[in-house]
């Protein structure tokens, strides 16, 4: 038992040594955290819009991959109108750096929807006669740009779609750390 505590003592002394100088090596992460408003359009429906104002908040990391390419990941919480009661999800981010402090991302993963059945096409049909599930989930693909306002805090914009059924576009103000 006394050869593993001095072992396990003189493992976490070599690794507090060695962090300052891994840390030099290391890239630098650049976390965030952001406010969100957009519009989610969930269904294409003849009987009306079944879509709904969209708005929550978003943070994740950033990690620079060389001097151009950013890799990262992002979850987000949006709560809605409409047919939307609420959404949450995450992604991942594969981007590069254009101008100062600027980024062109693609994203993908997964996203989950809290619908509002009684919201759908506008509350013209009952609710009881719609074939639709009152959640579902599924992947998310998107493309975004964010750009710099001032040294901490950037303005994006994102158009996603999940699974190629919705169409959803955000815009965004986030606080870098």
């Amino acid at each position: 038992m006394k050869k593993i505590m001095i072992t396990s003592a003189a493992a976490v002394a070599a690794m507090g040594l060695a962090s300052p100088a891994m840390a030099q090596d290391a890239p630098e992460a650049e976390v965030y955290v952001g406010a969100q408003a957009g519009y989610h359009d969930v269904i294409d429906n003849p009987l009306g819009d079944d879509g709904g104002v969209i708005y929550g908040l978003y943070a994740g990391v950033d990690v620079p991959v060389g001097e151009t390419i950013v890799t990262g990941v992002e979850g987000n919480f949006n709560l809605g109108t409409g047919a939307i009661d609420s959404e949450y999800g995450i992604v991942g981010k594969l981007g590069a750096r254009v101008g100062d402090g600027g980024q062109i991302f693609l994203r993908g993963g997964y996203q989950h929807i809290d619908f509002d059945v009684g919201g759908l096409s506008n509350g013209l049909v009952n609710a009881g006669d719609l074939d639709v599930a009152d959640d579902e989930g599924d992947y998310l693909v998107g493309v975004g740009g964010q750009f710099k306002v001032s040294e901490n805090v950037s303005l994006r914009a994102v158009v996603d779609t999940i699974a190629f059924d919705t169409t959803r576009a955000t815009v965004g103000l986030a606080v870098h750390f």
